[in-house]
């Protein structure tokens, strides 16, 4: 969520950077500015009334003493109007600061000046590209025949017990998604985060805090009785464990293995075959906690360390900056991971790093001390290192052979075996 002093100080700016991601800001921004002007003016007002009603107190504490019973009674009764008005005044102020969050949860964050404008992906800039990509025998297959095959998932079973888009996998084919799970975590942790198990359901707070609720509320599986939500990421609670907190010694780098839900609502057609989206899927996240001006930074090394995880799995990968239109409704910046499918011939998504600035933290009051001790907004930033559904399908596709499906050697200690056949 935008802060209101930012849009005071930056509005033309931000009305143009958010004009890059198709959102005109304008009457929203003018909107918010003039309910806070009254919300100010209300404030103020209620502060004067405030101080009167404590001057009158101390004056008819004093008549008291003195025996003037009959002019502290007449400033009792001035005191008790100055009361129903300081409460009617209070009212306004929660009602008018209740509208401006409601105007101030539409908006979408702030793109970073670098984000270039487009309406969809197919505008989004790639900026690193890998020049050969593997080539199979005519008679190589996609992951869906693969898994089906040598026994690794039975998208049937999955269909049975829940319905389609959660799989259930079997024998070396759940090992060797357990292998993915531990090899990242190593990864990560070997990278200085801390490593969390999260619970995988949130409250409502926590989903607005990262910025998934009011947004993607449809997306979410929600459990009405209890009003919790299935978590989209390992992102939601994770980054709310500094929720209406002052953090100290920056940067705080957290990963966490979690399945993730998502209703995917419409999601249908070949593209979702297979593995290529589920409802379920399992993801390794890691999240920093960053000083604002070591942030980009931040990114840079997050998006160098998704790419060497990928690099040590010999997957081909592409990376591409999103555009404004492109880029989801918390994010000022963020670059994909795209592994090339050499069974289906196409580009899948793995992985998002992004950098949400202080987005995130001003909806969380996440805060650290400045220098001069005073309360500061930290930049929040977070990656998929990795998302396992579409690095196992492109994983088995690419080192497929003709009696089997090899293991990259990193794997291999955790697999225990080196070839499925």
């Amino acid at each position: 969520m935008l802060h209101i002093n930012k849009i005071k100080q930056n509005k033309e700016a931000y009305i143009s950077l958010l004009k890059s991601r198709n959102f005109d800001a304008t009457e929203l921004f003018d909107l918010v500015l003039s309910l806070d002007k009254d919300r100010r003016s209300t404030q103020q007002d209620t502060d004067k009334l405030l101080a009167k009603g404590n001057q009158l107190a101390i004056q008819i504490g004093e008549f008291y003493k003195s025996g003037e019973s009959k002019k502290a009674i007449s400033l009792k009764e001035e005191s008790l109007l100055i009361k129903e008005k300081s409460k009617r005044l209070q009212l306004k102020q929660s009602e008018l600061e209740k509208e401006i969050e409601n105007i101030l949860v539409q908006i979408p964050n702030v793109p970073h000046s670098s984000v270039p404008s487009g309406n969809s992906d197919i505008d989004n800039i790639i900026i690193q590209d890998v020049k050969i990509l593997p080539k199979l025998s005519s008679e190589a297959k996609p992951h869906w025949d693969l898994t089906s095959k040598y026994g690794l998932i039975d998208f049937e079973l999955g269909n049975k017990i829940t319905g389609a888009g959660f799989p259930v996998y079997v024998n070396k084919g759940a090992r060797l998604q357990r292998a993915l799970v531990t090899y990242f975590l190593d990864k990560n942790i070997s990278a200085g985060y801390s490593e969390f198990l999260p619970p995988h359901l949130v409250n409502k707070e926590s989903g607005f805090g990262t910025g998934n609720l009011p947004d993607k509320e449809g997306q979410m599986y929600h459990v009405h009785d209890d009003d919790l939500y299935l978590i989209p990421t390992a992102e939601v609670p994770v980054t709310n464990f500094f929720r209406d907190s002052i953090v100290e010694n920056l940067p705080i780098k957290c990963t966490a293995y979690t399945p993730c839900f998502r209703r995917e609502a419409g999601s249908y057609g070949k593209d979702v075959r297979g593995l290529n989206r589920l409802h379920q899927f399992d993801k390794v996240e890691i999240v920093q906690i960053q000083h604002p001006e070591k942030s980009y930074k931040t990114l840079d090394e997050m998006v160098s360390h998704v790419a060497n995880i990928l690099d040590e799995l010999e997957l081909p990968y592409r990376i591409i900056q999103l555009c404004g239109g492109d880029l989801s409704f918390t994010s000022a910046l963020t670059f994909d991971f795209e592994v090339y499918s050499a069974g289906q011939k196409k580009w899948l998504e793995v992985s998002s790093v992004s950098n949400f600035e202080s987005f995130q933290a001003n909806r969380l009051k996440l805060r650290y001390k400045d220098n001069q001790g005073k309360n500061k907004l930290c930049h929040t930033l977070n990656g998929s290192a990795l998302a396992l559904p579409r690095v196992y399908a492109a994983l088995i596709e690419n080192n497929q052979i003709s009696n089997g499906i090899k293991i990259p050697k990193v794997l291999q200690p955790y697999t225990g075996f080196d070839l499925i056949k």
